[in-house]
């Protein structure tokens, strides 16, 4: 995807300094942060020319409260026509008969599955944020935890994968009203054919948040839920690669129930601007060069993940099936290295990772005990194996040298070396 200004960027550079070069310098400041840093947010990818002209549109100027030819607001035809073309895209990407494209968010689109669903007060199943889940399924700081009674399941302690007897068992015994699943920190497939049957035997709505392996599900690299469950619920960005919004799917009845909870339930007017480049990214994942560089995601992450392996870095559950890694700080090196240390020192060589919890784990949230490590937005960028073989090895350096000076001043250096031949949309100079 790698590529320069386009005349459109060039402009819209030029007015926006004149117009306000306080803002104008923020947003350059960033895009030469991103041209000149290695990208390792799971949840973080770079979008193409097309979705950043479409979003940057003059839709965003419309107000379409409602749903295509059932507006509130005259002067929707065109947006019309922008929002029907990303539904009709996303029903073929995944191969579902109905979606609504208008979520703000993916925490949005949860919101909005669940309250479909339940009333405020029953129970909901979800995975532990403590072991990889999502906060939209169950934390006690979200509106989940907040509006629902709550029944968190999790990992076995030992093997570090999804436990589905105790999914099980919990379900047999709660009889909750919805068992969600899904995770923002998990290496390994889910089998959502096991979760779907749980949910069928005690009699639960299954609903499953795809926001991080959606590119891979939508690809057939990682198994779909769409058969299994009553809500399917993504962000549009992560492995998607478009722009930050949310979506659900489903069949027609369910999107039918779910519509009116979205607007006028938790919504307002859509953002049109971001569901007309919804739709721009939905085309492109409709290319075959999508599932190449969904494959290539999956090479570059078990390369990545085996680099640091060899390098005295565990991994939890040993690797990785899809597109992200939890690297487990106590059980690399002396074991005294935090996840705010490692995320800190890392950033400094431009290396962006995040802290993250693990298994098991003793320290807050803010210090963590591990980073979370993803490969969507190099991949992006047109690195693969042999780029991750640098990297891997960069990563363990800076962690073995516990952020010795000279040794992040030195990858620095070769960050932006490598991140030169491989541009994103070029540096404005």
């Amino acid at each position: 995807m790698a590529g320069a200004f386009t005349d459109q960027n060039k402009s819209f550079y030029t007015s926006l300094k004149l117009q306000d070069p306080s803002i104008y310098e923020a947003i350059v400041k960033e895009h030469k942060r991103e041209e000149e840093g290695l990208e390792l947010i799971a949840s973080e990818n770079y979008v193409s020319q097309a979705v950043l002209d479409a979003q940057g549109s003059i839709l965003t100027n419309k107000y379409a409260e409602g749903y295509p030819k059932k507006r509130y607001y005259g002067g929707c035809e065109f947006v019309d026509e922008a929002e029907s073309l990303a539904i009709e895209r996303v029903c073929k990407l995944f191969q579902v008969e109905a979606a609504n494209v208008q979520p703000h968010s993916g925490s949005q689109a949860n919101m909005a599955a669940f309250l479909a669903l339940m009333k405020p007060g029953e129970t909901l199943c979800g995975m532990s944020l403590a072991h990889g889940g999502h906060l939209t399924h169950g934390s006690p700081a979200n509106f989940s935890g907040k509006l629902f009674k709550v029944l968190s399941y999790g990992v076995h302690p030992e093997t570090h994968r999804l436990d589905y007897d105790l999914v099980r068992a919990l379900a047999i015994k709660e009889k909750p009203k919805v068992i969600v699943a899904g995770a923002s920190a998990y290496p390994r497939i889910i089998d959502f054919e096991s979760l779907g049957q749980i949910a069928k035997e005690t009699g639960a709505h299954f609903v499953v948040d795809i926001a991080h392996i959606a590119g891979l599900v939508a690809t057939g690299l990682h198994p779909s839920p769409i058969s299994h469950a009553t809500y399917t619920t993504s962000t549009t960005h992560k492995t998607l690669r478009g722009p930050r919004g949310g979506i659900v799917l489903g069949k027609p009845e369910y999107i039918k129930q779910l519509n009116s909870w979205i607007f006028p339930g938790i919504q307002g007017g859509p953002l049109m601007h971001v569901i007309a480049a919804k739709a721009v990214a939905f085309g492109e994942a409709l290319k075959p060069e999508f599932k190449q560089y969904q494959n290539q995601i999956l090479k570059n992450s078990k390369t990545l993940a085996e680099i640091l392996i060899s390098h005295g870095v565990c991994l939890v559950t040993g690797g990785t099936d899809n597109h992200l890694m939890l690297v487990d700080l106590t059980q690399t090196g002396d074991g005294e290295i935090t996840g705010k240390d490692a995320e800190n020192w890392l950033d400094q060589a431009g290396i962006t990772v995040n802290k993250n919890t693990v298994p098991n784990e003793k320290r807050s949230p803010f210090i963590a005990s591990g980073i979370r490590i993803g490969v969507p937005a190099i991949t992006t960028r047109g690195m693969k194996e042999n780029e991750m073989k640098f990297i891997g090895q960069w990563i363990s350096e800076i962690l073995h040298n516990k952020g010795k000076t000279e040794i992040i001043t030195k990858i620095r250096n070769q960050v932006i070396e490598l991140c030169k031949n491989f541009p994103i949309y070029g540096l404005k100079t």
